[in-house]
């Protein structure tokens, strides 16, 4: 590699929008997120309910194609 081209690589301390903090390494000293995998509905199983039909049985029960 050469030299002096590369940004420096530290260590980062992230911080959620939930107040979740981490540390990771990076280029940036500190980063902000949105969401994180604690208060993310993905991570914590309190996702909304999810479409129980796709959009081919909606077609077929539309038109009444479903048999």
């Amino acid at each position: 590699m050469k030299k002096d081209i590369h940004p420096k690589y530290v260590e980062t301390k992230v911080t959620c929008a939930c107040g979740n903090t981490f540390t990771v390494r990076s280029n940036k000293e500190e980063l902000h997120l949105e969401v994180c995998n604690k208060c993310h509905p993905f991570f914590t199983g309190q996702n909304a309910v999810a479409r129980k039909t796709g959009a081919v049985d909606k077609f077929n029960k539309k038109y009444g194609l479903d048999k």
